[in-house]
């Protein structure tokens, strides 16, 4: 199937569904300029002290890393966050926001990414579940207690150079001592996910309160198989919902079955070449 096809099948998709349901991977965030990791050669591309270091994104993207020299962790951890909070998301959210708003039941967001671009492009966060956690919120390292706080005090200055953490790290402010992100890492027995959990238990009954008559549509975007929580969701969706799905994904576009569609694009590529599709209302 060529790829103009593909797109005009997936514009036939969004004209029939009547809800949206975006899945969303580290693809996603690409377009807007944010670093790409796949692979140590990508990862040290974008943080060449850590290669010089010898350390991998499995390795400071753990907490042991805040134990054994926090200010590397904070500086891989602090450099992301500010820049996350300076980046622009593409114009592919605005599509997929007005789309979702049009829909008749709504829209849902589950993804991977951390970085809080969907509600930074104006998506409701009660409609956003994280799976992964956001950088934007913080908690304790040991951790002493289930608090997760905002980290919307923490401004890191960070020696970009050497990966480090030049100002004062984050500290709890039950018991003083060192603060990290409140996401998944590698190895981590001590992430807080009552927060996630809260955002899974509200997406949970949205998507059962679609009911059975319901003609819910999955768009996948930059999701991969090396981390697959997205790809394991969207497959959820569809298998018991009977929902359909496009997959935008420029290196593993499969889908699963006839009904589905593959576009091996890019994110805002795959999203605005269905746009210049559809019919307008």
């Amino acid at each position: 199937m060529g790829i103009h096809t593909a797109l005009e099948q997936a514009a036939d998709l969004i004209e029939q569904a009547d809800a949206l349901i975006i899945a969303a991977g580290a693809g996603m965030g690409i377009d807007s300029g944010l670093p790409d990791f796949r692979g140590k050669e990508g990862f040290w591309r974008a943080y060449p002290a850590l290669r010089q270091a010898g350390l991998d994104f499995q390795s400071i993207a753990s907490p042991a890393s805040f134990k054994i020299e926090s200010e590397i962790a904070w500086g891989f951890y602090g450099h992301r966050l500010a820049l996350y909070r300076s980046t622009v998301p593409h114009a592919g959210f605005d599509l997929l926001k007005s789309w979702g708003e049009q829909m008749l039941q709504g829209y849902t967001v589950f993804t991977s990414n951390v970085d809080g671009q969907f509600q930074k492009a104006g998506l409701a966060a009660e409609s956003v579940q994280e799976c992964h956690g956001s950088i934007h919120h913080l908690q304790c390292l040991e951790p002493c207690c289930e608090h997760i706080w905002p980290a919307n005090d923490f401004h890191p200055e960070v020696d970009e150079a050497r990966c480090r953490l030049l100002s004062e790290p984050p500290t709890c402010p039950r018991c003083g001592g060192l603060a990290r992100p409140n996401i998944l890492m590698f190895g981590d027995w001590g992430w807080l996910e009552q927060r996630t959990a809260g955002q899974a238990t509200r997406q949970d009954a949205w998507l059962v309160g679609l009911g059975s008559a319901s003609r819910p549509l999955v768009i996948e975007l930059g999701a991969g198989t090396a981390i697959p929580s997205v790809r394991h969701f969207s497959h959820r969706v569809i298998h018991e919902m009977g929902g359909r799905l496009i997959r935008i994904n420029p290196a593993e576009a499969a889908v699963p079955t006839g009904l589905d569609v593959s576009l091996p694009l890019g994110a805002l590529a795959g999203l605005e070449g269905i746009a210049a599709l559809l019919v307008e209302p």
